[in-house]
């Protein structure tokens, strides 16, 4: 293998690397947003019983802030372990190379353009929301600016494990691959 693949590749594997991390951290995140849904169906019913407040608008709205950043972050971990959704039928009957040309037609021409759009678009959004430091509509809720914030992170992940696997399908392709 050439030295120009190599270093590619090596960026690709620190890319993946990263999405890996961030998948672990989803696995976590699960754990958490299920134990919380828990304890807030739990407090909810016995609090009723016990005429208590176990349960909080802050309890909900982080339930769904775990919900949203499985997700958001999930998306990049997908891409990175090929458990994402494909669309033709007919793709694990075609040779790794004919693969390897739908994937770069697919990554090139809608992944990462998708992934500037969305950088794009939700910047303002967001930028907006640390302006003002939004807040939930709801007695007791959470900040929104920070769960907002992790679209930019989402997307510039999914972006980045895009350039990783456009690295390993031009290897693929063009030689260099392992």
């Amino acid at each position: 293998m050439t030295g120009r693949y190599s270093r590619t590749l090596g960026l690709a594997r620190g890319i993946d690397g990263l999405t890996a991390a961030a998948g672990r951290l989803v696995a976590w995140l699960v754990l958490a947003m299920v134990l919380l849904g828990a304890y807030n169906a739990i407090g909810r019913y016995l609090g009723r019983s016990l005429q208590l407040h176990l349960s909080s608008n802050a309890y909900i709205e982080l339930q769904w802030y775990l919900f949203s950043l499985v997700f958001l972050l999930g998306g990049a971990d997908a891409l990175r372990r090929n458990v994402h959704v494909r669309v033709d039928v007919l793709f694990s009957r075609l040779s790794p190379r004919s693969r390897a040309w739908i994937d770069l037609a697919g990554t090139v021409l809608f992944l990462l353009p998708f992934a500037v759009f969305a950088l794009l678009v939700s910047w303002p959004s967001v930028a907006n929301s640390w302006a003002t430091l939004e807040g939930s509509p709801d007695p007791g809720g959470l900040p929104r600016y920070p769960i907002k914030s992790m679209i930019l992170v989402s997307f510039g992940l999914l972006l980045l494990q895009g350039i990783s696997q456009l690295v390993k399908i031009l290897a693929v392709l063009f030689g260099g691959a392992e």
